[in-house]
């Protein structure tokens, strides 16, 4: 899905018609903690599936070694 730059333009005028210049800046920082929080919980993902890799690892090896 590729965006040029005439698309981009279209889409900005959209959402200036129908949100109006007042509350441009509310929602641009309501989309911006929205984006942060979005990465952020992926960021919790990737390090919750390590941890599990790691835990999973080291419950193979000491399974390994009591046999």
């Amino acid at each position: 899905m590729n965006l040029g730059p005439m698309e981009i333009v279209v889409i900005l005028v959209v959402v200036l018609l129908i949100f109006g210049p007042k509350n441009l800046p509310k929602l641009g920082s309501a989309f911006g903690k929205t984006v942060k929080n979005v990465r952020e919980g992926m960021d919790g993902v990737d390090d919750e599936e390590k941890d599990a890799e790691k835990d999973g690892s080291k419950e193979d090896a000491s399974n390994k070694d009591s046999e």
